[in-house]
């Protein structure tokens, strides 16, 4: 039987209900206390899940707590992340680890100086869709991936979102930073880590209004790039075209696809955890479809609407998984898949892909990483309840 760790989150926003769901699903931790700047926030979850509500100094300080799940802001992620590494707690913080590469390469060293785990979402890549296309690939079904395209494309989350400004804030807003870690991180899980981008941007409109809640109405400025067409060359020189967009109302493209020397891949959505993939080994030829229902992360668990955007009427959604898969590596002293090292490779492609585009300059990335292992059932089967 796994250990069941103890776990304090900090930022009650949004995504927080997604955490407390996983519950159901996995079997070595519990989320006991909360916390966050704004105490109503804190006791309303607190109330709603019944759990304990602190300062946020008080949870850091707190010794009963061993993970800290870190759900605040993207800006606020590596100050949150430094604090609870600094009070020798283990940290999974959502997507991205940071905002600029610096303050990433400062997590991981205090991280490895004090021999604590950091992780980070998205775990999508875990799910699935993403693992049934990394078997088919690494059977070679469609041989060596020379070219690929992915594409995001939406009109924005100022629709569905009551407090959508700070996805358009000048240095932490825009499509690649919200949406670019999923993309990102199930290709570099798929082809390996990446070498160079290079690409250009654009800003659809200098306002926008808020669809949803108090502040329904009410116009906001747009401060940064809201699309980025970029080139990646990944590192066994597969170059992927990848569109993210909030300046789209609507497309029939793919995700993800792959066109290798032996036909051609589609991966689906990698912001779900399901999905069917399929695959073309001949001109003309009908597609043949891998289907992912029956795989312990690919299952539907969705059913009915819900306020989270990334969650249509039926799917699956099982995020929290990177959350307990770190877990049972922290208890049995293994490599976790969604850890530093990954995180701060993501975020590298990230800030270049920003860089890239607004400068017109191709960039190298600067960091590497190793390819994350097959989610073997066996493994999954040790964590689900």
């Amino acid at each position: 039987m796994n250990k069941v760790f103890k776990v304090g989150l900090i930022g009650c926003g949004h995504i927080a209900e997604t955490y407390f769901r996983a519950h159901k699903y996995f079997n070595n931790f519990k989320i006991v206390k909360c916390a966050d700047i704004r105490d109503s926030a804190s006791k309303k979850c607190a109330t709603k899940y019944g759990i304990q509500s602190l300062s946020v100094k008080e949870l850091l300080n707190d010794e009963e707590i061993e993970i800290i799940l870190n759900l605040t802001i993207p800006k606020a992620h590596y100050e949150v992340a430094k604090k609870a590494l600094l009070h020798n707690k283990h940290v999974y913080s959502e997507k991205p680890m940071a905002i600029n590469l610096s303050h990433g390469k400062e997590l991981l060293r205090i991280a490895k100086k004090r021999k604590l785990y950091i992780g980070n979402a998205p775990d999508t890549f875990l799910g699935g869709g993403n693992q049934k296309s990394k078997e088919l690939i690494e059977k070679n079904l469609i041989g060596k991936i020379n070219l690929g395209n992915a594409i995001f494309a939406f009109p924005g989350v100022q629709s569905y979102h009551p407090n959508p400004e700070p996805w358009f804030a000048k240095k932490e807003g825009g499509p690649v930073i919200d949406m670019g870690p999923y993309y990102l991180t199930a290709l570099v899980n798929l082809l390996g880590p990446a070498k160079e981008v290079s690409g250009s941007i654009m800003r659809g409109v200098k306002k926008r209004t808020i669809g949803i809640g108090p502040k329904k109405g009410r116009k906001f400025k747009v401060e940064c790039p809201t699309t980025y067409l970029s080139t990646i060359v990944f590192e066994n020189n597969t170059i992927i075209r990848l569109t993210l967009s909030f300046d789209v109302i609507a497309h029939q493209r793919n995700h993800i696809e792959f066109y290798g020397n032996k036909g051609s891949l589609i991966v689906p959505d990698p912001n779900m955890f399901g999905g069917s993939v399929y695959a073309c080994k001949k001109l003309g030829q009908s597609w043949k479809e891998y289907k992912t229902g029956k795989m312990p992360l690919g299952k539907i668990n969705i059913r009915g609407k819900s306020l989270r955007a990334n969650e249509s009427p039926i799917n699956a959604n099982y995020r929290g998984v990177g959350l307990s898969e770190m877990a049972y590596c922290i208890e049995n002293r293994k490599t976790h898949r969604c850890n530093g090292e990954l995180s701060l490779h993501v975020l590298n492609i990230i800030q270049s892909t920003m860089k890239a585009s607004t400068t017109g300059k191709k960039q190298k990335i600067k960091t590497t990483c190793k390819i994350p292992k097959k989610f073997t059932l066996n493994e999954i089967k040790k964590i689900l309840k």
